[in-house]
């Protein structure tokens, strides 16, 4: 294609931007911002490993640890919410707000670490008995 026709085309066929606050349409699957239910989070640091852009930050202490969250590092991939088991992470299905500066929208909580609930007990009886094995070669 001719530059000068391209040029030409661009200048005459208007705005393909929105203009600010407006933004496009989100699509039916889209995954947002995480969401972060401390009530249910047990301190696992899972959803730390599985962040493969380091979105997510975990400091363990005494009896206590600090969970931070920083969108702006977020790619939204939602491997972090896959892996928490107890379901303390979701991901909301709005676009994520707009921010101007670095770690504008970083959250950060700190929380008492929560004792594992005991494994319930076997139940108390006699183990059973393995079945023998018939004799299977040779006579009878």
């Amino acid at each position: 294609m001719n530059i000068l026709a391209m040029m030409w085309k661009n200048f005459w066929g208007g705005s393909r931007t929105l203009l600010y606050p407006a933004r496009p349409r989100v699509s039916e699957h889209y995954r947002g911002v995480v969401l972060f239910e401390p009530s249910l989070c047990t301190g696992c640091a899972m959803c730390k490993f599985r962040c493969t852009s380091r979105a997510i930050e975990f400091q363990a202490g005494k009896g206590e640890y600090t969970w931070s969250y920083d969108p702006g590092k977020c790619t939204f991939c939602g491997r972090c919410v896959e892996g928490c088991k107890t379901h303390a992470l979701s991901q909301e299905s709005a676009c994520p707000p707009i921010y101007l500066s670095a770690h504008e929208l970083k959250k950060s909580y700190t929380l008492a670490r929560k004792v594992p609930a005991p494994r319930p007990a076997a139940a108390a009886g006699p183990a059973p008995k393995p079945n023998p094995v018939p004799n299977s070669g040779g006579a009878q």
